[in-house]
């Protein structure tokens, strides 16, 4: 697993915190010192504390389970998007709607007519209705998918959830808490830090910052997943193998 190093976060920006008056005390220990009332944070424990949140994230994917991502602030979200689709992991970069992990079921339902309206369109059940009928599912149709459409795909609750800027995503981190998920966050020195089982410290603000952490992290789950395809692949063969001598021996 690819290791950030120092000056890779450093020429990020990974360091700048947020003004010294706006800091929550809570980060002390991850920030380093003040420049122009700026903090700064230590990047020495960004690097220990991004690397348990990988090796964390690895083992989740490995094991075959979901990891739900979470940046609805515009800085945040085309690059979380570029760098998670491809692990076709389930993301939120439009609003989080209320409920969406307590209230999982009725979010299930939304997912389930978006996708009976899909199949209306396959089996041409669409063309029977109206054209102010057609207009209005499709309406339907595309307000589901904006707010939906990353996460049709995650048929339960994620093993674990993973913030940008927890003030922003303070519901999301509060409903994980409440189900007892595992949290994963981007953590600037204006936050709080307390429910986040995984902290990564780091500046949740500038674009090259979320590039490289995410960078990282999404490097961490398609190796998990690449290892847990390569185990499949050899019990496969391990199976085929034992069938093969098997049939071998009744003959």
């Amino acid at each position: 697993m690819a290791r950030a190093t120092f000056d890779e976060l450093l020429e990020a920006g990974v360091h700048f915190g947020h003004l010294k008056r706006k800091w929550n005390p809570y980060m002390a220990p991850y920030i380093f010192t003040e420049k122009k009332g700026i903090h700064i944070l230590d990047l020495n424990k960004t690097i220990v504390h991004l690397d348990q949140a990988c090796a964390a994230l690895k083992q989740i994917a490995k094991s075959g389970k979901k990891i739900l991502f979470v940046a609805t602030k515009k800085q945040a979200k085309d690059i979380l998007e570029a760098r998670i689709k491809p692990t076709r992991m389930p993301y939120v970069v439009e609003r989080w709607s209320g409920g969406m992990l307590t209230n999982f079921g009725t979010i299930r339902k939304a997912i389930r007519k978006m996708s009976s309206i899909d199949k209306m369109e396959e089996d041409g059940t669409m063309n029977t209705l109206s054209k102010r009928e057609r207009l209005q599912l499709s309406r339907t149709r595309a307000k589901l998918d904006k707010n939906y459409g990353t996460i049709a795909d995650m048929t339960r609750v994620p093993a674990a959830v993973f913030v940008i800027d927890v003030l922003k995503e303070h519901i999301a981190v509060k409903e994980a808490n409440k189900l007892n998920i595992p949290t994963f966050a981007m953590v600037d020195t204006n936050s709080d830090p307390r429910n986040i089982d995984f902290i990564i410290p780091s500046n949740d603000d500038a674009t090259k910052s979320i590039d490289i952490i995410l960078s990282k992290v999404a490097d961490a789950i398609m190796e998990g997943l690449e290892e847990r395809k390569s185990t499949k692949d050899k019990a496969k063969t391990s199976k085929e193998a034992t069938t093969e001598v098997e049939a071998e021996e009744e003959l």
